[in-house]
């Protein structure tokens, strides 16, 4: 097969969706004033935001369907220097963002009180273990190592805690691996929605998308892999469905109902951006998000540090974020659709520089 035959543009749009997505729900005007849709679902359930992370570790895995024909043809030390560089960096730069901007009051930000996990830190592990199964394991074993992952993940859940925040085996873990100071507190307590433990079966999501890059470049851009796409997407959400009601679709928790859900959503999403793109042909639209996807990971960490610098510099009583959301958008367009409409602004910012940067062919990879 010709490699022109193998570049998708469904999954370089899917890729660019997930991006704009995610700045979007990251950067509100305001977290009190933010719409249904674009809010985590508190505790057990699912929003359209719940969606976001799982799918952008999705198209990880497709990225890596194409990119392990070259790793198959490096020795065992080749590509583990490769795969856990590449896994070090991702690491690294997450725990920064965290870090940053280092110093607070004329002194360096204690190290002790720094967030270790997170969306980066969480991408980094399961691009590493993914690629790791997938290069030792080969497809078959990965398919196991997914169904082992997903029931293990349970069965731990199950005899080492409970479903609550307070008493839940993730929490257990990270309390102990790495003490409270080191885990998000925004939940009122300490825990890390992307701590050590939920890491494991979100390792599942980046398998399904490699599983489905492989599919799609072996059966090709045909009706029958839209079909096939959306048959297997549809089976995946009926069985987390009937899952939810043993083990609850649980983003915070990483459930492996709710890591069975997003990837039978994604699926189906694919199958539908093949078929409007691949086979229909309609692609005048898809530019603005093939944009954000050939940068991915660089707009991601610019958009943590854009909007870190903003609440860091004050303006009278408030920072500069909440300055200009407040008075540039929520003071006249009211305080949800302002604090969305600011969200969108931000976004389109960071969409400008991925353009320049695309017009100029730059691209950044880790």
């Amino acid at each position: 097969m010709k490699t022109t035959q193998n570049r998708y543009l469904s999954l370089d749009v899917l890729r660019g969706l997930t991006l704009f997505l995610m700045i979007i729900v990251n950067t509100p005007g305001s977290w009190s004033t933010i719409y249904k849709p674009f809010e985590h679902a508190s505790w057990h359930g699912f929003t359209l935001t719940d969606l976001v992370f799982p799918t952008f570790l999705f198209v990880v895995g497709n990225a890596m369907s194409f990119s392990f024909k070259k790793f198959e043809q490096f020795d065992n030390s080749a590509f583990l220097k490769k795969v856990l560089r590449r896994t070090f960096l991702i690491f690294l730069i997450g725990f920064l963002l965290y870090w940053f901007p280092f110093f607070k009051d004329g002194s360096l930000k204690p190290i002790s009180e720094t967030r270790i996990f997170g969306v980066l830190q969480r991408i980094a592990l399961c691009y590493c273990f993914a690629s790791l199964i997938v290069y030792y394991l080969k497809s078959k074993g990965a398919f196991l190592m997914s169904v082992v992952l997903l029931i293990g993940y349970q069965l731990v859940l199950c005899f080492f805690g409970d479903y609550t925040m307070e008493g839940n085996a993730v929490v257990k873990l990270d309390l102990w691996l790495v003490g409270s100071n080191h885990m998000y507190q925004g939940e009122g307590i300490p825990f890390d929605p992307e701590g050590a433990l939920s890491t494991f079966p979100a390792i599942v999501n980046v398998l399904g998308g490699y599983f489905a890059g492989l599919f799609l470049q072996k059966i090709g851009k045909t009706y029958e892999a839209v079909a096939k796409l959306a048959l297997v997407g549809c089976v995946l959400i009926f069985i987390a469905l009937t899952w939810d009601m043993s083990f609850p679709v649980n983003k915070k928790l990483w459930t492996s109902s709710y890591v069975l859900l997003t990837v039978g959503i994604d699926l189906i999403v694919l199958a539908l951006l093949v078929y409007v793109i691949e086979i229909w042909q309609k692609t005048k639209w898809t530019y603005f998000f093939e944009v954000l996807g050939k940068n991915p990971l660089f707009i991601y960490i610019l958009s943590g540090v854009f909007a870190t610098l903003l609440y860091t510099f004050p303006i009278g009583d408030s920072s500069a974020y909440g300055w200009i959301a407040q008075h540039l958008f929520m003071s006249w367009m009211g305080s949800y659709l302002g604090s969305f409409m600011f969200a969108l602004v931000f976004t389109m910012i960071l969409w400008l520089i991925a353009y320049f940067m695309d017009k100029k062919k730059i691209y950044v990879k880790v």
